[in-house]
């Protein structure tokens, strides 16, 4: 079954599932019912986040190996509930937020894709965002533990988080200029407060990849020196004993130089860089929050590119490696 077989006994329905169940068993002697098929309850239960307890400790795992981890509509779903859950148990005392191979790929392409308004566009950065703001408003620490590629709405999310820790194989982007759109998550607001104007500024231009070198260098992540999970681990317990401090990104306005940095975009597409451009302009300076509802907005611009169409197409079709031909408008 393509979508899985508890997906499509959802898209059926209880009622339609019992029935299909119980007219197979009358013509099948010792064919069993479930419980749940005969009371018409399917069973619930999260497909994509595995929460595991360590002593005072809680790990958040997203399990999508088959997609490097991307974050669905339905990953996020089910880390909101997983991280109010565990917001709620007074027995957690702090987080690791991980993922099954330590790669966060950004949100799902054919959901992205799929996208059909601009209003659509724009619902889709504020639920997202919804996310990534509970997960940097708990009272609790919250440490990402990373060693893969973390990209675009991965990486969105591991600054929301308190603090990062990194293995060497961390390659770091923003890589949303790539598909004709910019960031959603919380990506040009968070990211230069975190690594400083200059070089947010040319990650987000260019899509360019660092490493976990650069990245601890900047001030995006802690080396880990060993094991990542087991490193953050370490984090949250220096920080419960007050030998370490973890805060979510500074949410006050940033000062904006009077010339800001130059960057060659290359390739990219000039309309998608001034909207870009824009939202850096007037969300950095302005309190986070009202920063975040920028971003929203300014991708929902991208939509009524044709760059957008263009770079969704091209990294469909032709896989990340191949430059979009932009037309620039």
């Amino acid at each position: 079954f393509s979508p899985g077989l508890l997906e499509l006994a959802e898209s059926l329905g209880a009622d339609e599932v019992h029935r299909i169940c119980t007219e197979y068993a009358a013509r099948h002697s010792g064919f069993p019912v479930p419980r749940s098929v005969a009371e018409k309850r399917l069973p619930r239960f999260r497909r994509t986040v595995k929460v595991a307890r360590d002593g005072e400790l809680a790990t958040v795992t997203i399990f999508r190996p088959e997609v490097r981890n991307a974050l669905s509509d339905l990953v996020m779903s089910e880390l909101r509930a997983a991280f109010e859950e565990l917001a709620a148990d007074a027995s957690v005392q702090g987080i690791v937020l991980t993922s099954f191979d330590g790669a966060l790929a950004g949100a799902d392409i054919n959901e992205l894709a799929a996208l059909a308004t601009v209003e659509a566009c724009e619902s889709k950065c504020l639920h997202g965002q919804a996310v990534t703001n509970l997960i940097a408003g708990l009272p609790k620490p919250v440490v990402a533990a990373l060693d893969g590629p973390v990209m675009g709405g991965g990486a969105e999310l591991a600054m929301s988080c308190h603090g990062r820790v990194v293995g060497p194989g961390l390659m770091l982007a923003q890589p949303e200029v790539n598909l004709g759109i910019i960031p959603g998550y919380g990506g040009t607001q968070r990211l230069p407060r975190l690594i400083g104007v200059e070089r947010g500024f040319d990650l987000l231009r260019t899509g360019r990849v660092v490493g976990a070198r650069e990245a601890v260098a900047w001030g995006w992540a802690r080396d880990a020196k060993g094991e990542p999970v087991a490193a953050a681990k370490e984090a949250l317990r220096a920080h419960l004993a007050g030998t370490k401090r973890l805060a979510p990104v500074n949410p006050a306005p940033l000062a904006l130089p009077d010339t800001l940095p130059r960057v060659a975009i290359g390739h990219h597409s000039l309309v998608i860089d001034a909207i870009l451009l824009r939202v850096l302009r007037d969300g950095l300076v302005r309190p986070l929050a009202e920063g975040l509802k920028l971003e929203a907005a300014g991708f929902a611009a991208c939509k009524r590119t044709i760059d957008m169409d263009i770079g969704m197409k091209n990294f469909i079709q032709n896989g990340p490696r191949v430059p979009a031909s932009f037309l620039h408008e």
